[in-house]
């Protein structure tokens, strides 16, 4: 009986437990999880380096097509906010679910067919419908009947306007200036251009929310509250 006993014992120990079949499972899945990138950094010169680089710049080209791009301040026409040389970054997902461009805005835009083939920085000062002139009797530009104090981010010395204009934005469309005025290339120089100087908010890439480059400039945009007491299109002039 003791012998039998034995034999029973020793049966039972050299059976594999329970817990051994499933941990034998997790590894055989746990391997096959690895597999790929395993196979990927063998063919890869440079191994795992190489794999990590790449997924890092996938990362960015990703990020930079879709959520946030960099764009350099090419002149001065958006001084003092924005000098030559500044690095923005433009939030490409601003406008991109439901949200539309609002006066104050400084947003960056294709002016292909517009302005010129490139890539515009501009202050957003009318949108669909806005009826924007220049000026009142005291220099400033009107929009829809209410005068405007753009005094907290024009260029010092400038005036609003020194081009006197009268239009009404077309729906869909943006009407868009420079904070420094005498040097700034904007839809009062293309009135008479294809579009009439408006630019469609299908162009917008995005709005300029900072200022990354140089550190010592490092600062968040906001919208300008100077258009805030602007009333509805169509609410002024009806």
């Amino acid at each position: 009986m003791d012998t039998e006993a034995q034999q029973t014992e020793r049966d039972r120990s050299s059976r594999p437990s329970h817990s051994e079949e499933i941990s034998d499972t997790e590894g055989q899945e746990g391997r096959s999880r690895f597999a790929l990138p395993a196979r990927i950094t063998e063919w890869l010169p440079g191994g795992r380096i190489t794999l990590s680089v790449l997924v890092c710049l996938l990362f960015l080209l990703l990020l930079n097509a879709f959520v946030a791009q960099p764009f350099q301040i090419p002149s001065g026409s958006m001084e003092n906010g924005l000098r030559i040389g500044d690095r923005v970054l433009v939030n490409k997902l601003a406008y991109r679910f439901g949200a539309e461009p609002r006066r104050g805005d400084v947003v960056v835009f294709d002016g292909s067919g517009y302005f010129g083939d490139a890539d515009y920085i501009k202050r957003v000062v009318g949108v669909g419908g806005d009826h924007v002139v220049c000026c009142d009797k005291k220099g400033r530009i009107e929009v829809n009947g209410r005068s405007v104090d753009e005094s907290t981010f024009l260029y010092p010395g400038d005036s609003p306007s020194t081009v006197a204009f009268d239009v009404v934005v077309p729906d869909g469309t943006l009407f868009v200036l420079g904070d420094h005025r005498s040097h700034s290339s904007d839809s009062r120089d293309h009135l008479g251009s294809p579009g009439g100087g408006m630019i469609p908010v299908d162009e917008v890439i995005g709005r300029a929310d900072w200022i990354v480059w140089p550190t010592a400039h490092w600062t968040r945009l906001t919208s300008s509250a100077a258009y805030a007491r602007v009333p509805a299109a169509g609410g002024a002039h009806g």
